[in-house]
């Protein structure tokens, strides 16, 4: 597994998404591209055992990490991940709203929902001189983000950047040491501009907070 989940969100205390987090199978993963997205999960009583389902009660969670297939077992004895299953492998506070964690798996029932973060959308400066990861975390609304652009203080045009992965976005372009912006679409179609979020001298590792968030 990637240090900091397949998402790349790292610390999930220190980015806000706490313990109410998931990782997703493969038919929910999307290669990265469902990074962020939130779902609301609640116990399906007509198909669980009575004893482990706590009926009427559902927990909002938010996809940070990818629970990888293992086609050696079946689903009864730990290969719940594989291909088509839709499953959530939640952290344990999380599945603890719905069940009794000694219950094991659970069938649920779950639907995407709108994410409510607190404050704006983050971006997180990773990688070398001639190659930048940019992490975009804390983001609202869709929680995905779809496209995403840069524009540094020696240009006046926006440069595409690529998902690289998880919730990790690179571009070809030189970016070290200049002041950015940053233009993103989320996965519903809402663009953002943030405007010289990051300013010049910047050092990899940190951590820019933003005052806009996606509604």
């Amino acid at each position: 597994m990637v240090a900091g989940g397949a998402c790349g969100y790292g610390n999930l205390y220190s980015q806000g998404y706490g313990t109410r987090t998931a990782a997703l199978s493969t038919a929910l993963f999307n290669d990265g591209a469902s990074c962020g997205q939130c779902y609301k999960i609640a116990c399906d009583r007509k198909r669980a055992n009575p004893m482990f389902c706590k009926p009427g009660i559902t927990v909002t969670v938010t996809a940070t990490n990818f629970c990888p297939p293992n086609y050696e077992l079946p689903s009864d004895k730990g290969g719940w991940c594989n291909p088509p299953r839709a499953h959530f492998d939640m952290a344990q506070p999380a599945w603890e709203k719905i069940g009794i964690y000694s219950g094991g798996i659970i069938p649920v029932m779950y639907k995407r929902v709108p994410c409510v973060k607190r404050g704006g959308v983050r971006f997180t400066i990773n990688g070398h001189d001639y190659f930048n990861l940019v992490l975009v975390a804390n983001v609202a609304a869709a929680g995905s983000i779809k496209s995403m652009d840069v524009k540094t203080s020696n240009s006046n045009n926006w440069i595409p950047m690529a998902r690289n992965w998880g919730a990790n976005w690179h571009s070809l372009a030189y970016l070290t040491g200049q002041m950015l912006s940053f233009r993103v679409t989320d996965t519903d179609g809402q663009t953002l501009e943030f405007t010289n979020v990051v300013p010049q001298g910047w050092k990899f590792g940190q951590t820019f907070a933003t005052k806009l968030q996606f509604k």
